[in-house]
This record gives C-alpha cells, structure tokens and sequence, in this order.
C-alpha cells in the first residue's frame, strides 16, 4: 500500500533559470543536492533558458522569464527569492529560519535564482522574502553551488551532523 503521508511532506525547491554549464559545478551541485536529500524532500528545477534573447532588451527578457517562472509555481507556494538586496544570514541564523519554515510551510518553499538580470517586478510581487547570500556579486552558476551548500549545512546544523563548524 502506498504511503500517503510521505507526500504531505513539505517541500523545498531550488528554481533556477537556464540549466548549469559548467561540469565541475554540475558535479558540486548535484553531490550537495543529492546530500540534502538524505534531511529534506529537496529537488531543483531548471526554467530553459530564453532564445533569441538579442532582440529583447534587459527589460523584455526579465518579463518573459517572468512568465516562464510564474507558470512553474504552484498554488500555496512560498516563494524567496535570491536576490543582492535580500537578508543576510550567517549559516547557523539560516539554518533558525530554514527550521522556522519547516514548521509553517505547508506546501513546497520555492527558492528562485532568476536569470542574469535579475526579477520581473511581478515576481518580487508574489515573493514573501528575499535572501542574499553575499554583499558580493557571483556568477549564477556559483551561487546555484553555493546555495544548495549552505542548504546542506543548515541542514547538517539542525540535525547535530559534524559538518558544519563556526
């Protein structure tokens, strides 16, 4: 008999738009996505990323992936976006908050790497919060890597592994 409680279980998503290039930081991600997985029901989705993006403008192509973002949500979606002007944490402070939101989210929280120009205004719209992960800029390759580590490490914090150290 199938289990019907195991799909209850919040869960986290890590939307990104445009899939990873770089092998050496598919093989990262990949190795903390799949570590994660062993705490949480984790998964990344990638949004293809936009052709023919010449002919639009910065502003045009923002509002097309969008689009493409909002039609990969889901009703009763939490949605934070990784963003320069979000807060910032120290790795223990998100591991409180990651532990703060798997006690009230109900559904799937949806963090969002956007593309190279950042959200359309209707994204910022239906995001509850914002989250940077450094005062410095990083390739959005990088910060899909550096995300689902700290993910991993907050994890790690919150279940006493040997990890994570100050």
């Amino acid at each position: 008999m199938h289990d019907k409680s195991e799909d209850k279980r919040m869960k986290f998503t890590l939307l990104v738009v445009g899939r990873t290039v770089e092998k050496h930081y598919i093989t990262a991600i990949n190795d903390y996505v799949e570590r994660t997985k062993h705490f949480i029901s984790f998964d990344m989705e990638v949004i293809p990323e936009l052709k023919n993006t010449k002919s639009l403008s910065m502003e045009q192509q923002k509002e097309k992936e969008g689009e493409l973002i909002s039609k990969a949500l889901q009703p009763g979606d939490v949605v934070v976006l990784l963003d320069e002007h979000g807060k910032e944490f120290r790795s223990v402070e998100f591991a409180d908050w990651m532990a703060r939101k798997m006690h009230t989210v109900n559904k799937r929280l949806v963090f969002i790497i956007g593309g190279p120009y950042g959200f359309a205004p209707k994204i910022y719209d239906i995001a509850k919060e914002k989250i940077s992960l450094s005062k410095m800029t990083f390739s959005h390759q990088m910060i899909r890597l550096i995300f689902v580590e700290q993910l991993y490490r907050a994890m790690t914090i919150l279940n006493n592994g040997p990890y994570h150290h100050e």
